[in-house]
């Protein structure tokens, strides 16, 4: 009977053994899991910081294209203020002109 009892305790033994080192491998293959999820969260921690710091130099850039916009408008203003007085002008020499045809005759 000591046989039967020791070939029992035995395959007991070996039995938890087994179970405890398919604990062991499903504990390390958690471990493995969880450390890619980690890896993966500090990656895109990094894409989301490159994202802001992207957006931040787009917004200046936007500041800066409105800048240069109001100077152009500005720049536009003065070129049709000097156009027309270039067209006064331009009448003003027609209307000399004429004068001057006039008294030369």
């Amino acid at each position: 009977m000591t046989s039967a009892s020791s070939t029992s305790a035995r395959n007991l033994f070996i039995d938890s053994k087994i179970r405890l080192a398919d604990r062991v491998q499903v504990n390390i293959n958690n471990i493995a899991s969880l450390t890619r999820q980690i890896q993966r969260g500090s990656k895109s921690n990094e894409i989301l910081m490159k994202s802001a710091k992207k957006f931040s130099q787009q917004e200046q850039i936007l500041e800066s294209v409105e800048m240069n916009m109001k100077k152009l408008t500005l720049i536009v203003t003065h070129l049709e203020l000097q156009l027309n007085i270039i067209n006064q002008s331009v009448l003003k020499l027609k209307e000399v002109t004429e004068q001057l045809r006039t008294m030369q005759q």
